[in-house]
């Protein structure tokens, strides 16, 4: 006996799918790499507040901009959500490790800082010839209050 099974990718892919592009060198790209990686996370509906959604755009924007910046060639973004938790990735072809601290006169420097201080958690690892930068945004759940007015960030509805 002779079975026809028919196996799509659809069937056993996770969604939303893993995105990635490529952001060639030159400022002018970063504005556009940094509402793209927005863009992804509304039409994927990522429970994230408006303040949320501009600091992850803002954290796309400092490391895809390090990466062009410090390489002078293109980067490869990807965006992931993973439950919980929406993560970034950058990869560049630079092996020099990330550095957070600049002296004090220095007039740049301070977008890992910057990175910290906004995101859930951030890192690298290296990648290749190169490294790659990710940083993740928790998902927000909203849940009424326990009390009955208002909302809760970050609570499961009963």
């Amino acid at each position: 006996m002779v079975c026809n099974v028919t196996v799509s990718p659809l069937s056993s892919a996770r969604f939303p799918v893993p995105l990635e592009w490529g952001v060639l060198p030159g400022p002018e790209a970063v504005p556009g790499a940094r509402w793209l990686v927005a863009a992804i996370v509304r039409e994927w509906g990522v429970p994230l507040s408006d303040d949320a959604l501009q600091d992850l755009e803002l954290c796309a924007g400092e490391v895809i901009a390090n990466a062009l910046l410090h390489t002078g060639d293109r980067c490869l973004v990807t965006v992931l959500r993973r439950p919980g938790q929406l993560r970034v990735e950058v990869a560049d072809r630079c092996p020099a490790l990330p550095v957070r601290e600049r002296g004090a006169d220095e007039t740049g420097g301070r977008g890992l800082l910057l990175l910290e201080a906004l995101a859930g958690a951030w890192g690298w690892h290296p990648e290749g010839a190169g490294k790659v930068v990710w940083f993740e945004f928790p998902e927000q759940r909203e849940a009424p209050c326990p009390h009955g007015w208002g909302t809760a960030l970050g609570l499961a509805a009963a």
